[in-house]
């Protein structure tokens, strides 16, 4: 059974029923809205695969130098640390807009604030660590419904550049009672690694893409969306210092699921074991590998059939052959090679 590692913290957030300095007359006349303490605990969970895959794929002997390059270019990835939260409430019983928004600078594992909020029923929205991420964004959150966070609209993309989560929570705020929200944040991106060994072949040319994940999360309802044409997203090379490995990795939203008997699934983060999945018919998600050897490009496309999931990182392996195409031992992955390619299709545009 594979185990995967849970890591929390607590950030702790009172809730004043009065407005201050304004009072209540600002959404409600009625004085009975006030001096009412709520309080919300915020829990972000890491649950990821990230050490087991790393010590189940890569060999203490010959990968050691290229798992701890890989270890620390995903540390601020793969992290139950929070720098920003964006908090929303809206309303539960009319398509109205926001009600009150909130965004904070956390830097820390625990912090509390006070967020005043009259009595009534709300929807919570809560993201975290979007600021410091270049790809993406929150977007169309005025409204609970529309609520998503969303890459930048381009047929290549680079990786994310933080690890994201999200929660949402239906809240009854009662008057003259005291009440405790719990509040569970969960990752909502993912990486994939292509670990080469280049058996002495030149690969001083060498770029690697990633495709087939969402373009979209929902976060309201906790869905994510596909578009026709899934973007291109840029690997970041990382090297061992004998350069006797090359690794590749991108930070990405999920794959699709696999479809059984036409209906597709989507794993439920809270099993005991989120990252087991049986392969598909389809192909879910590729690599794609150009190589420049003696004037000329070999692609290679490395399809997958096993699902990428949230929180889940999956490391394939293969090596250089002399005509410059990637080959792989693992017997789930399928091989496509195009030697002599055409230079004029790689998705490298200007950034």
């Amino acid at each position: 059974m594979v185990k995967t590692r849970r890591n929390t913290f607590m950030m702790g957030i009172l809730l004043s029923a009065c407005w201050l300095m304004a009072g209540c007359t600002v959404i409600d006349d009625d004085l009975s809205n006030c001096d009412n303490d709520y309080q919300l605990d915020y829990e972000i969970r890491l649950v990821t695969n990230m050490s087991i895959e790393m010590e189940t794929q890569l060999s203490i002997v010959t990968d050691a130098g290229i798992a701890e390059v890989l270890r620390n270019h995903l540390k601020n990835i793969f992290t139950d640390y929070a720098h920003d939260v964006d908090l929303s409430f809206y309303d539960t019983e009319n398509n109205q807009p926001r009600l009150q928004h909130d965004q904070h600078i956390m830097d820390a594992n625990q912090q509390s604030y006070t967020i005043n909020l009259p009595k009534r029923q709300y929807k919570h929205l809560a993201v975290a660590n979007v600021l410091n991420n270049s790809v993406v964004s929150l977007l169309q959150d005025d409204f609970c419904r529309t609520s998503q966070l969303g890459l930048t609209t381009r047929d290549t993309i680079d990786s994310h550049t933080t690890g994201l989560f999200t929660a949402r929570l239906p809240m009854n705020v009662l008057e003259g009672v005291d009440q405790q929200f719990k509040v569970n944040l969960y990752m909502v991106n993912c990486a994939a690694a292509l670990v080469i060994d280049p058996r002495k072949q030149d690969v001083s040319n060498i770029r690697v893409y990633s495709t087939g994940f969402a373009s979209q999360f929902n976060i309201n309802d906790s869905t994510y969306i596909f578009a026709a044409q899934p973007p291109m997203v840029r690997t970041t090379e990382l090297r061992d210092a004998t350069g006797s490995r090359l690794c590749f990795c991108s930070v990405n939203f999920p794959s699709r699921e696999p479809y059984y008997n036409g209906v597709g699934s989507r794993s439920v983060i809270e099993t005991e074991d989120p990252f087991i999945a049986q392969p598909g018919q389809e192909t879910l998600w590729q690599f794609e590998v150009y190589v420049w050897k003696d004037g000329k490009i070999t692609k290679t496309v490395l399809s997958i059939n096993k699902p990428l999931r949230a929180g889940q990182l999956t490391i394939i392996k293969g090596w250089i052959t002399g005509e410059g195409a990637v080959q792989t031992s693992d017997q789930t992955v399928g091989v496509s090679v195009t030697l002599d390619w055409n230079e004029g299709g790689i998705y490298n545009p200007d950034l």
